[in-house]
């Protein structure tokens, strides 16, 4: 119905933003993410919509970029993932960073949203596997490939515990353990991942 709103911020909330359009002020569910980039009270934004209809309720939700509504719209296609819960992913994880934990198994990750628990993120994780890769930037340069060649790799998931251990994450030490040769030692696995690290992958 809506595909998207632009007007003045009247109103914002942890949760939600108002935006004045014609003189009518229409309030719109969003992303911590989203907040962060609306600006200040009396600044004009575009916000891209999805309306959602229930019995008792109309609500309307809005995103800054079509990235975060479409990865929206594909959260809440899994079973148990309704928007509130696909707002909360989408509050602590971009889009990129959760193909990443989608791509890596990171369920710690998912399960950071408030109101996630295990079996949700797990469930995420598999119905998702394939749909969240165009979501992955070019700055992290998601190889999915090779971070299935890692989950297969003794060596490699050794050094992602091993990663892990001295504090990153497992979408982090994935990431960097999936560019290096799987054969290598893992003490060298571990060493090279490292040095990704360092320089940001």
């Amino acid at each position: 119905m809506f595909y998207s709103l632009t007007g003045n911020v009247v109103y914002t909330d942890e949760s939600s933003v108002a935006l004045s359009c014609s003189g009518v002020a229409f309030r719109c569910y969003t992303s911590f993410n989203t907040l962060c980039k609306i600006g200040l009270t009396g600044e004009t934004v575009t916000l891209y919509t999805y309306l959602s209809v229930r019995e008792d309720a109309l609500d309307l939700f809005g995103f800054y970029d079509t990235a975060e509504l479409d990865c929206f719209k594909i959260l809440i296609g899994v079973s148990g993932v309704g928007p509130k819960a696909a707002i909360a992913i989408l509050s602590r994880l971009t889009p990129d960073k959760l193909s990443q934990a989608v791509a890596t198994g990171d369920v710690k990750a998912i399960t950071s949203a408030q109101g996630v628990g295990p079996k949700i993120a797990q469930r995420i994780i598999v119905e998702l596997k394939d749909k969240l890769a165009p979501f992955a930037s070019s700055v992290s340069s998601v190889d999915f490939s090779s971070v299935s060649s890692v989950n297969a790799s003794s060596g490699g998931s050794d050094a992602v515990d091993a990663l892990m251990s001295l504090g990153y994450s497992r979408s982090e030490a994935s990431l960097a353990v999936g560019k290096i040769d799987q054969t290598l030692p893992v003490d060298e696995i571990i060493k090279q991942a490292l040095m990704k690290l360092a320089t940001n992958l």
